[in-house]
């Protein structure tokens, strides 16, 4: 089954750490995806550049909105993602657990799936 670990981070947390502290975090990242890799678990793995750089858009009544960021009445982002093939929910949370990110972040496991009611 796939999972996906969203990393969500509070909005504007990137800018308070030193280069190097960002470094080191993003190596902690990387190694945490080379292990997933080498356990056979990681499907697809990115980071995601930060809400002022991204763009919303809605289509309604056929007409295209386009909101380019930072998005005021957003007080978090999603700062990447892991997409993972798990034997269960357990197993995600068991890994989502073990992810750096954890420590400065919030790590959200949601299981891949069809969109439809209910």
């Amino acid at each position: 089954m796939l999972y996906i670990l969203l990393i969500i981070e509070p909005d504007g947390q990137r800018l308070t750490r030193s280069a190097e502290e960002g470094r080191q975090l993003y190596e902690r990242m990387c190694r945490f995806a080379e292990d997933l890799k080498a356990r056979g678990l990681l499907v697809a793995s990115e980071s995601l550049r930060s809400n002022a750089e991204g763009a919303r858009i809605q289509v309604r009544g056929g007409k295209r909105t386009l909101i380019d960021g930072p998005f005021s009445e957003s007080k978090e982002m999603v700062g990447g993602f892991f997409l993972l093939d798990c034997q269960s929910k357990e197993e995600a949370i068991a890994i989502g657990s073990e992810c750096p990110a954890a420590e400065w972040a919030t790590v959200e496991v949601r299981e891949v799936g069809p969109c439809h009611g209910g």
